[in-house]
């Protein structure tokens, strides 16, 4: 019997999902057999709506050797583990004569611990061990919520957190999760035979296709102990979100607040000695932290470094006296060892690492205001280090042994892959050389007419943002904009204070607009009430972005107060420009001009969902005009027509919003 060819796989995928045969989907797919099958990289480019998803799996299980896909959302996992996956391979087994199995695989912390749930969490010292269920309050929204897992982990055929719905706090989570450090390991654990994070682990290796998230990605390159089965090929979509996930897992921190619980759950454990020589350092990195104030250290202060040295050799004091005591008193004394040894591995290694002083590291202090809510956060100061660039680890570790496809809708900025080629690792395309990663960049386009679709309007007449300044010609013009579209509006702004500022102002301005806030409501919440009402406006910042999916008449006009880029006195950008200048390149552009390049690409492409849909992007920010960076943002961006007329534009989002007004008295009457 002859192999299929891809064609006919795609043509059946495409009809078993009802979707239409896009010829960028065609495109995407033959590329990324002709990388999969010369085990070469590629870097591919598909817009909205180009179907990229099937655009890569029917490639990959084509191949038939083992595929991991990384993504960035969870939304995007959901999707192909529940929709994409499922119908794909029914439609393929006919002809592939076979059925690839697959699953879905995420850290450890993201599965209920079936020991922690039924054991109680080793508590700190002062509380003694408990069973957190009788000390939470059954009233309290954590005692409801523990109750609620409970009664959950009967039911949950996998465990995971984003199974439970609705979901819990980060706190309650805590409180039946353990990382992959605190875990005592299936074979010491009374539940290992029952685990949910094993039982993943175990799917995923009798699985042709695991999906995962970028984060699990980073975590199996950088640690070194492989979480993910061997594969073959690695497909990572939304794959511009890849380096900020990788440097997110290759960033430690030290907190006043983990460094004294580290203390307290080492302290019942080990002699009085250890304990004391810990609890002594802890109390002088306390003292610094209090007096730390926010910014780079580019060289480590010689009392902070003292006091890490300290941090680090009691450490290594404890970790050891942990090993060599058992104290039968203690309750579920496993358990409790291994939350203390998790505990002070972590303090340790962090303060090692800035001891140690690499070169390539940035370190600094960062100040938080308390935080409620699910991501809970008290008041005080942190100690973070971070690598200077991921880009040398993703080279080693990701494009070695394996096939990389690396796919988003924004991965082209400034006209070309190669910006985003260097922040992982890659030389230029092209470039040949002994241990150089072979690459090409693919740039599918997209189903949609951009030049007809959408308007791109800059607001050259206002004046120049300045950093906090007021900015009531910005009001106005927004206000006007808003008028003009008849509600219908995605405010991007570049902080929160901007977006509650704007929101605040507004609602008195223009009241018959309602305007819903990032943060009053969940995302979920806000999106759907977003899109069930056209009149009605959503403003939020950076996370909006990317999360906002909404074809159709409610999201005509995607407003972006000013260009983002990244805030001047963050220590990690500021300290990747200087390196790049170091090295003779433009820092400014190589990193803070990608960055909002980036985003930007990102937040215009909330304009234009779907085949019928029209409308406007507005950048209230001159410098798109009038920058000379201007240009390679511009080229970023979807090729919309352009425009820097404020009176067509506002003929335009009328005209835009009369037509859909038209469809919408049509609907009712209709449906009436």
């Amino acid at each position: 019997m002859t192999k299929p060819s891809l064609p006919e796989l795609l043509h059946a995928a495409v009809t078993a999902v009802g979707g239409t045969e896009r010829p960028g989907q065609v495109a995407m797919a033959e590329a990324v057999e002709e990388a999969i099958d010369g085990g070469s990289h590629l870097l591919v480019q598909a817009g909205t709506g180009t179907g990229k998803s099937l655009g890569y799996l029917v490639p990959a299980l084509a191949h038939g050797e083992r595929v991991v896909v990384a993504t960035a959302t969870l939304a995007l996992q959901r999707q192909l583990v529940e929709r994409d996956l499922p119908r794909t391979v029914d439609a393929l087994h006919p002809l592939l004569r076979r059925r690839p199995e697959f699953a879905m695989l995420k850290g450890r912390s993201n599965y209920l611990c079936l020991h922690r749930l039924h054991e109680g969490v080793p508590q700190d010292e002062e509380e003694g061990l408990f069973d957190q269920f009788e000390a939470a309050a059954p009233a309290s929204k954590l005692g409801q919520d523990l109750l609620r897992m409970r009664d959950w982990a009967d039911e949950t055929e996998t465990g995971d957190r984003d199974d439970l719905t609705p979901g819990v706090s980060d706190r309650a989570w805590s409180q039946v999760s353990v990382s992959s450090r605190e875990c005592l390991g299936a074979t010491k654990c009374a539940y290992g035979a029952e685990c949910f994070a094993e039982t993943a682990r175990e799917r995923a290796k009798l699985s042709e296709v695991v999906v995962t998230n970028h984060a699990l990605l980073a975590i199996d390159a950088i640690e070194g102990a492989p979480v993910l089965p061997q594969h073959e090929v690695l497909i990572v979509d939304e794959a511009h979100e890849l380096v900020s996930r990788v440097t997110g897992v290759a960033t430690g921190e030290l907190t006043p607040g983990q460094v004294n619980r580290a203390v307290r759950r080492a302290a019942k454990l080990v002699n009085e000695k250890a304990a004391d020589q810990l609890q002594t350092a802890a109390e002088g990195f306390e003292r610094l932290m209090e007096l730390a104030l926010p910014g780079r250290l580019e060289e480590i202060p010689e009392d902070l470094g003292y006091a890490l040295m300290a941090l680090r050799d009691a450490c290594r004091t404890v970790i050891s006296a942990i090993g060599t005591t058992r104290d039968k008193s203690v309750q579920d004394e496993d358990a409790v060892r291994k939350q203390a040894l998790a505990s002070v591995e972590s303090v340790h290694d962090v303060a090692e690492r800035i001891t140690n002083g690499s070169e390539w590291d940035v370190v600094w202090y960062e100040r938080h205001e308390p935080r409620g809510g699910a991501a809970y956060r008290p008041s005080g100061a942190s100690l973070r280090v971070a690598p200077m660039s991921v880009s040398g680890l993703l080279r080693e570790k990701l494009f070695t042994d394996r096939s990389v496809v690396l796919t988003s809708a924004t991965l082209k900025l400034g006209g070309d892959f190669n910006g985003v080629g260097a922040s992982l690792g890659l030389a230029p395309e092209g470039t040949e050389g002994e241990d150089v990663p072979q690459w090409k960049g693919v740039d599918v386009g997209s189903p949609f007419d951009y030049r007809k679709q959408g308007i791109l309007y800059v607001a050259k007449h206002l004046a120049r943002p300045a950093r906090d300044g007021d900015r009531g010609d910005m009001l106005d013009e927004l206000t006007e904009l808003i008028q003009a579209a008849g509600g219908r509006t995605l405010g991007l702004f570049s902080s929160m204070r901007a977006a509650q500022l704007a929101a605040e102002e507004l609602r008195s301005r223009i009241p018959e607009y309602p305007i819903l806030l990032q943060g009053e409501e969940t995302l979920g919440e806000l999106i759907k009430n977003f899109a069930a009402d056209p009149r009605t406006c959503l403003f939020g910042t950076l996370s909006l972005w990317q999360g906002v999916d909404v074809p159709g008449p409610s999201c005509q006009l995607v407003v972006m107060d000013k260009i983002p880029f990244p805030r001047p006195d963050d220590p990690l950008i500021s300290a990747r420009q200087k390196a790049v200048e170091e090295a003779g390149g433009n820092g400014f552009m190589a990193v803070a001009a990608t960055h909002a390049a980036l985003l930007m690409a990102q937040g215009a492409g909330r304009l234009v969902r779907a085949s019928g849909d029209r409308g406007v992007v507005a950048v209230l920010d001159q410098r798109l005009a009038t920058a000379r960076y201007g240009s390679y943002l511009k080229a970023s961006l979807p090729d919309f027509w352009f425009t820097t007329d404020r009176n067509q534009v506002r003929k335009s989002l009328a005209a835009i919003d009369a037509k859909a007004r038209q469809t919408e008295a049509a609907g009712q009457a209709e449906s009436g």
